[in-house]
């Protein structure tokens, strides 16, 4: 009888301990807090041998010129999906900004993919965080958004692809930056690859 107890005891404490086991989405939630978002904090790294094919796109920057995937091939690409009001793409702006800086005359290319704004919010932001880097529209026609879906999914705002000189993903980083040193090491990686 004692046995049955104790076996009938340890399985209510299991069983306890599942319900409140943390998934990392109820952490989000915990503190009642009112983010209007949800972020996807974490990354993935792609070895070049397992890398797909090249990604294509063609899409428009906020100022209106084309813009097309094959621009940049032989290059890096730093894709970073955004809009306006997400509160941690207004923290990473000063990164993206710095490395694009450092890197524009090393062959990488940021480029912001604007997924909810118009023209003028994505210039007007542009101005504020002081991002000098084009940002490509892709509210109306989803172009790029959709380009990537089949092979790896920009799932959180913001996501930050690293696209390397062939035009493949070579590492995803999802939620918000957290600092410059995990994308800096994807871009050193990148560069260092034969094109």
């Amino acid at each position: 009888m004692k046995r049955l107890a104790f076996v009938a005891a340890v399985t209510v404490a299991i069983a306890l301990a599942g319900c409140s086991a943390s998934d990392g989405i109820a952490d989000k939630y915990g503190d009642k807090t009112d983010k209007g978002y949800l972020t996807g904090e974490g990354w993935n790294s792609y070895p070049a041998d397992t890398r797909t094919d090249a990604v294509s796109y063609e899409s428009e920057t906020d100022e209106g010129a084309p813009v097309s995937s094959k621009d940049y091939l032989g290059e890096v690409v730093v894709i970073n999906f955004w809009y306006a009001a997400c509160v941690p793409c207004r923290v990473e702006a000063p990164i993206l900004e710095s490395l694009n800086t450092e890197y524009a005359d090393q062959g990488v290319q940021v480029l912001g993919v604007n997924t909810r704004d118009s023209a003028d919010t994505a210039k007007g932001f542009a101005e504020k965080f002081g991002v000098s880097y084009p940002s490509l529209l892709d509210v109306d026609s989803g172009n790029v958004l959709f380009a990537f879906a089949g092979v790896v999914p920009a799932n959180a705002t913001p996501t930050t692809l690293v696209i390397d000189k062939k035009g493949r993903v070579a590492a995803r980083i999802s939620g918000q930056l957290d600092g410059r040193g995990l994308l800096d090491g994807f871009i050193k990686e990148a560069l260092a690859e034969d094109a």
